[in-house]
């Protein structure tokens, strides 16, 4: 490609000045062997199907190239300047980070299991395209865990949308369908909800953060007496925590004594002053990292992290003793924008569902949005507590403005319904499907409503959609830590999803209808 300033051609020739970077990222994929025949269960045969249609969804839908342009934007400082072969490197790798996210997500493994299984599956090489002729390059755990964070949450936004609009649109008279579907998704009736998308976290008993604390801060201190820095210490790190957990142990068991009471308030106090003991030796061996951290075998990054863990307790601390202290010994409440639920999850919010068995859920509230088929056009992940009548139209909008998508009816339970989202459907013309509260309004659109009684039997498979996506795509609880990296997770999750669903949509298309049994003459 001839340079429009000097005409000179300026990939594969190294200059000491800068050279414009190309502005289309293309590259040769590698020979994929062919899969080998084999004659296993159904459900392998099942899976092993499904990955090839969404092998050539990924390819021929587009969402390769629509990945590489997200990619290259998030990396445009990686980029700038580089020459003909690191731009084929870079984009050679964006395609084996889409094909790795979505089949992690697909499988359910965490990065150590999947890169074991990638290394043992031919199955998977070939999907991943690692299957070469003479070798066979299986990205690591570490590898897998930069794919999973490749771009942003918002960088993924096209390429759900492209998908989600190529699924719904027909076959014209020039034109197959996008995805090759016999008929494609039908999304003029949606079905929403919203469930709580855990965090990995234990419930937030205010003497157990106690327990949280010593334990990150000792075994912190335990790294950093192990890299030769020691400051005296009446007995070992561990030590501490042990009796941190034998003091735990006699909270909990203050419940069945007669004088409850008054025993959780004598050992709160031993807590608080054994909490008070490690935050001063984690102190004092933190001192001594800042210091003389490049006398140590520790790399720069090592000691950073080693630094994080313990400022990121050192903060909470003193703001967590409080907390035990005016709830068990003052016996006063504490606004719930002032507690701590995690010492590493700040940002996890508390929801109360009411439901059998999760009376109160911890973690942030997941807004999901499916069409009959199950593909799920409409997601997001709430940084706030908001009322689920609050998510219905700017839900509705986005389906309509955002994706051109020809919704006529809109179906959910009746934490959905409101009068304001009555008369909001109704000035947008839509069929409005919440389920009302006042039972005798229920019971006169059952009896007198076509459609009605219909239409919220099937919204109660949003339910068991919601389960199989938080089960088997997303995790639950979800393991990612902190708000964004579980936005971008989410993000993966409901790609990874959309395919699964698609393509086991297209196979029970292509498949032949079963035979009809013969009557006897």
């Amino acid at each position: 490609m001839p340079c429009p300033k000097s005409g000179r051609y300026i990939f594969g020739v190294k200059k000491k000045t800068p050279i414009r970077t190309a502005d289309i990222l293309a590259y040769q994929p590698a020979l994929r062997p062919a899969l080998p025949c084999i004659f296993g269960p159904v459900e392998f045969r099942e899976f092993r199907d499904q990955l090839v249609q969404i092998d050539a969804m990924l390819t021929h839908g587009g969402l390769d190239a629509t990945f590489l342009t997200a990619a290259r934007a998030a990396h445009a400082t990686e980029l700038t300047g580089a020459d003909a072969k690191a731009l084929q490197r870079f984009a050679r790798t964006t395609a084996l980070a889409l094909r790795c996210n979505v089949a992690r997500a697909i499988t359910g493994l965490s990065f150590r299991e999947f890169a074991v299984r990638c290394a043992e599956s031919s199955l998977l090489q070939w999907f991943l395209g690692i299957g070469e002729l003479d070798r066979v390059k299986v990205p690591a755990k570490s590898t897998l865990e930069r794919f999973s964070k490749w771009v942003g949450a918002d960088l993924l936004t096209p390429l759900h949308d492209r998908l989600i609009t190529q699924a719904v649109t027909a076959a014209g008279a020039d034109a197959p369908q996008p995805l090759g579907l016999a008929v494609p998704v039908d999304a003029t009736v949606v079905f929403f909800d919203s469930t709580c998308l855990k965090a990995n976290i234990h419930f937030p008993v205010d003497w157990v953060l106690l327990r949280d604390a010593t334990r990150t801060l000792m075994k912190a201190t335990k790294l950093i007496r192990r890299a030769g820095l020691k400051q005296r210490m009446p007995q070992e790190p561990l030590a501490f925590l042990s009796r941190m957990n034998q003091l735990a142990m006699a909270m909990s068991a203050t419940s069945r004594r007669p004088d409850a009471k008054r025993q959780r308030k004598r050992t709160l106090r031993q807590m608080k002053q054994l909490a008070q003991t490690v935050r001063r030796h984690a102190q004092a061996h933190r001192t001594l990292l800042v210091h003389h951290g490049t006398e140590t075998p520790l790399s720069e990054a090592q000691a950073q992290v080693i630094l994080r863990r313990i400022d990121g307790v050192l903060a909470q601390l003193p703001a967590a003793l409080k907390q035990a202290h005016e709830r068990i010994i003052g016996g006063r409440q504490v606004p719930t924008a002032d507690k701590i639920l995690s010492l590493y999850e700040p940002e996890v919010q508390v929801l109360k569902r009411g439901k059998a068995g999760a009376a109160v859920e911890f973690g942030h509230k997941l807004w999901l949005g499916e069409t009959a088929a199950g593909l799920i056009v409409d997601f997001a992940l709430l940084p706030t507590v908001k009322a689920d009548t609050a998510l219905v139209l700017p839900a509705t909008r986005r389906l309509v403005k955002g994706l051109k998508l020809q919704v006529k009816q809109v179906w959910g339970d009746r934490g959905l319904f409101s009068q304001a989202n009555e008369q909001g459907l109704a000035k947008r013309g839509l069929r409005s499907g919440l389920c009302p509260r006042d039972p005798a309004e229920l019971h006169r659109r059952l009896t007198e409503e076509e459609g009605f009684r219909a239409g919220l039997r099937r919204r109660g498979g949003t339910e068991a959609r919601i389960a199989i996506f938080k089960a088997s795509f997303v995790g639950s609880p979800c393991l990612t830590k902190r708000f964004g990296p579980r936005a971008v997770a989410l993000s993966w999750a409901v790609l990874a999803h959309n395919l699964w669903v698609l393509a086991r949509l297209k196979l029970k298309q292509e498949r032949p209808p079963a035979r009809s049994s013969l009557k006897a003459a």
